[in-house]
């Protein structure tokens, strides 16, 4: 008999420095897999929330990516650089003694980037045109053009601002560090946001500090630290019934519903009509069935989740190997 593969969903607090990608390698390592999936990448300077997927919980990624995202980050006024944040070269440091920067000013400025806006990316980003990563382009000097995107700011608030003195390029320059607080939906780029706030107050302006706090209903406060040995990154995983019941409605299944919708045959069940995704959980053991759909008192199948001895068989090719 197979023993059971790790399954489930790992929430993970990246530190500062490495990308995500090597943050995969080291959960592929200490859970002993070859792939495994993730729900979104932080540049290497932030910190803070990634969520990862291994075995056939990587199904649930998708339905993942798309939430929003919560961050705190500091904005640097008077200073912008190539890549709007702090691992970019300055590319204009004017300061801010010429520009209003009160307070006043700089509510004005954060308020025009809050609600339903159109946003050009940051041109060192991981965005493709014409098949080519945007940043591979630009470190190769050749000019980027990204189209603006339409992105959702609920929440931009300021919530201490310091007043300083920073060494560019051997010369004293005056700058404002902002604290912001950011709500805003998937694609957003937060480095974008100081970009543009600081062009609005003619000082420009880049990111740096920035750590996502939260992505949905996960946050930040519930991840492990990878490289902390005496984490039990087994243990941490969150099993796929507990998250998908996070995310949708659920409806529960009895045994022999369970086997059936397991075979794809269509299961009458006791559930408002609903498109779905709708969990539908085992009640014997807990166990995510599949995600479906509701019509007509009947489940259809969106996703199925193979019971844990076909998991295990099917380890190494589920996930998405990044």
């Amino acid at each position: 008999m197979l023993a059971s593969a790790p399954d489930g969903i790992l929430l993970v607090d990246k530190p500062q420095g490495i990308s995500s990608h090597r943050v995969v390698s080291i959960a592929r390592r200490r859970l002993g897999l070859k792939k495994i999936g993730h729900a979104g990448t932080l540049d290497p300077m932030a910190t803070g929330l990634l969520i990862l997927g291994a075995g056939p919980s990587t199904r649930l990624l998708t339905h993942l990516v798309g939430l929003g995202k919560t961050y705190t980050a500091t904005i640097r006024l008077g200073v912008s650089t190539d890549s709007d944040d702090a691992d970019g070269t300055p590319t204009a440091a004017p300061g801010v003694l010429g520009a209003d920067v009160g307070e006043a000013a700089v509510d004005r400025a954060v308020a025009g980037q809050r609600g339903t806006i159109d946003q050009v990316p940051s041109t060192v980003s991981a965005i493709k045109v014409d098949g080519r990563r945007a940043y591979d382009l630009a470190r190769k000097g050749e000019e980027v053009v990204l189209r603006s995107r339409t992105v959702t700011v609920s929440r931009f608030d300021v919530t201490a601002r310091t007043e300083h003195t920073v060494r560019v390029d051997g010369a004293d320059v005056a700058v404002v560090d902002l604290d912001v607080v950011v709500d805003c939906s998937s694609g957003t780029y937060v480095r974008a946001l100081a970009r543009d706030v600081g062009a609005a107050l003619g000082t420009g302006g880049h990111l740096t500090a920035l750590r996502r706090t939260a992505v949905g209903p996960f946050d930040v406060a519930d991840a492990v630290d990878l490289e902390d040995d005496d984490v039990d990154v087994l243990g941490a995983l969150a099993r796929p019934a507990d998250v998908a019941r996070r995310l949708f409605p659920s409806v529960s299944l009895d045994p022999q519903a369970a086997k059936d919708l397991t075979d794809g045959k269509r299961v009458a069940a006791d559930h408002p009509d609903d498109d779905g995704p709708v969990a539908a959980v085992a009640t014997a053991d807990d166990r995510l069935v599949g995600l479906v759909s509701v019509r007509r008192g009947r489940l259809r199948v969106i996703t199925n989740f193979p019971a844990p001895a076909s998991a295990a068989a099917d380890a190494d090719r589920s996930g998405a190997d990044t």
